[in-house]
């Protein structure tokens, strides 16, 4: 790979396949400067124990140089979640929603989880008919999933889709950010109007009943929660299952093993999770002082990128990391980072992925890809991988 596709992370040879450069990197500059598509220099963290480091290092802080108070309201929206501050308040906001996403909360969800499932395999086209699996499946799970655990209508799960996409598409899709940004938290500044005058037993109702009593959660900091809810809670998983789909049903062994030994599940997606994970990159962290991290010294107020897709695939970390072994046992990813930060809703992506793979290999073993792999496409932007579609047919 040349060096201008090497350092420059918006080539778009490096989307459609970014594993050769994290492997260069990592063997001959694990932390180094990176030209991102905004045409900003950050510096990139791709090897398993830096990046560890990092997502733990309080000197890599979310707010950078700045107060942390942003004055528009979008730019409030966008940076008032728990994913976007430090402790205290990251300590505070997390402590507040934590108890929406126990073990025993999210085990509760199992047969709703396992109801829409089944309704949207029932919906599946005819046999021989191609279509697509992202569109069928892969999104509308875990989006009617999120709506009904925070109270939203699923009705308007394609506008929140259309939203999202431009809002996690980075610079490709800039031009169209502020209308999607300020479309999404106009509709949230709506919902949780309503349901303040009509509180339910959701997710939303509470989150607005503790910002209404002592610990309460200012006007910025509910409307951020929900975003960042919306947002994380259905991009991963879409992503999950989309990449664990393309991976197992791209060799058909795969596939055919998977429908075989519906024990592997865990395991497996543990692996799509490690493999082609469904965010690539950690956001975007500030050094608060001059740091040294893999033998560079990074200096204060530094942008820092933390590869997590790359410190996946370490080779001093996984053995053999570039083989998907559906029955890897030893696999402590970083694919829901670690740390403070670590993703609140695992458990909840790692429930849906298993009944949703547990159903299509039970009820559809002949479901096979429509197009060569090579075909696929990815979506652009260095925070999630995650294919535009995935045709397939059954």
């Amino acid at each position: 790979m040349s060096q201008s596709v090497r350092d420059n992370l918006a080539d778009p040879r490096f989307h459609a396949d970014p594993h050769p450069a994290y492997a260069t990197w990592r063997r001959d500059g694990p932390v180094r400067e990176v030209r991102i598509a905004s045409g900003a220099v950050v510096w990139l963290v791709t090897r398993y124990d830096d990046a560890r480091q990092a997502l733990t290092d309080p000197r890599f802080s979310k707010t950078g140089r700045n107060d942390g108070h942003p004055s528009s309201e979008i730019e409030r929206a966008l940076s008032r979640h728990m994913l976007a501050v430090d402790p205290p308040d990251h300590t505070r906001l997390r402590r507040l929603v934590s108890a929406a996403f126990t073990a025993r909360r999210i085990e509760a969800l199992r047969p709703r989880i396992t109801e829409i499932t089944d309704a949207l395999l029932d919906a599946f086209p005819a046999a021989g008919e191609t279509f697509d699996l992202i569109d069928a499946f892969a999104f509308p799970l875990p989006i009617q999933v999120i709506c009904e655990l925070l109270g939203i209508p699923a009705d308007d799960r394609d506008a929140f889709r259309r939203w999202s996409n431009v809002i996690v598409g980075g610079v490709a899709y800039q031009a169209d950010f502020p209308a999607a940004a300020q479309a999404m938290v106009a509709y949230i500044k709506e919902l949780v109007a309503d349901r303040r005058a009509r509180p339910g037993a959701d997710l939303l109702s509470g989150l607005i009943e503790v910002r209404d009593s002592e610990d309460r959660l200012s006007e910025d900091e509910l409307i951020s929660m929900v975003f960042l809810l919306l947002i994380a809670g259905h991009e991963t998983t879409v992503n999950l299952i989309g990449n664990g789909a393309y991976l197992v049903l791209s060799e058909r062994e795969r596939w055919e093993r998977l429908c075989a030994q519906p024990d592997l599940l865990p395991t497996a997606i543990e692996e799509f999770l490690r493999y082609e994970s469904p965010v690539e990159t950690a956001t975007f962290r500030f050094t608060t002082e001059p740091v040294t991290l893999g033998g560079r010294r990074i200096p204060a107020y530094a942008p820092v990128v933390i590869g997590l897709l790359s410190a996946n695939r370490d080779e001093d970390r996984f053995p053999d990391p570039d083989d998907l072994r559906l029955d890897r046992a030893q696999n402590p990813h970083l694919a829901f980072g670690h740390g403070i930060h670590y993703c609140l809703g695992a458990p909840l992506a790692r429930l849906e992925a298993q009944i949703a793979f547990g159903a299509l290999t039970t009820r559809f073993p002949s479901l096979r890809l429509a197009v060569p792999a090579s075909e696929l496409t990815w979506r652009p932007g260095l925070l999630l991988r995650g294919l535009f579609t995935l045709p397939v047919s059954r």
